[in-house]
């Protein structure tokens, strides 16, 4: 049996999985061996599994092994294994250092880079890795490369023609299960003359 996976929060006495033997007579189930910890208990009459604690992400997977044993004569038993994984949940969103940040970019200047965002993400996993992007285009005078953070400027600006202060809302997303997470930040970027 290989269950669907349990949330590290899955509170106690959640159902994980029903185990059924196949047998003429009653049986009695129960876990043989494998859950040392013990994170769950077996109906003994109905073979169902569900957790009796709170699960530590670190001590999964669990391999066990439930008997089903004849209710009349416990020589005759059979066992199977039972394989529990347990997932990480997505606990932190990215977190930038400063929601506000102001650069400085000479007009004239050609397309250039401007700064390096870099966020942080307490999760692990696939859950704490980061990808960046921009909220509002700005009229796609700016872009961000999605791995590195680095914004840059598209093309020159013209202090006198354009506006002079810009402000671009970057965002850092984590790639979390069951749902993605994100941190954001404002660059003000002000044209100088």
């Amino acid at each position: 049996y290989h269950p669907a996976p349990l949330s590290e929060k899955s509170p106690t006495d959640t159902f994980v999985v029903e185990v059924r033997a196949l047998y003429k007579l009653p049986v009695n189930y129960s876990i043989a061996s494998g859950d040392e910890k013990g994170y769950f208990i077996i109906n003994p009459s109905n073979g169902i599994v569900r957790t009796s604690k709170d699960l530590e992400l670190e001590d999964f997977p669990v391999n066990f092994k439930v008997r089903a044993t004849d209710s009349s004569n416990a020589a005759i038993f059979n066992e199977v294994e039972v394989k529990v994984e347990v997932i990480d949940e997505n606990n932190f969103p990215p977190v930038f250092p400063s929601s506000l940040l102001e650069e400085r970019l000479p007009e004239h200047s050609p397309a250039t880079q401007i700064v390096q965002l870099k966020a942080q993400d307490s999760d692990t996993g696939r859950n704490g890795f980061l990808t960046y992007g921009i909220l509002n285009g700005q009229g796609l005078k700016f872009r961000i490369n999605e791995t590195t953070g680095i914004l840059y400027s598209t093309a020159p600006f013209d202090y006198e023609e354009e506006p002079t202060e810009y402000q671009v809302v970057v965002y850092a997303e984590d790639d979390g299960i069951p749902e993605k997470k994100r941190g954001y930040c404002t660059v003000v970027i002000k044209i100088t003359d």
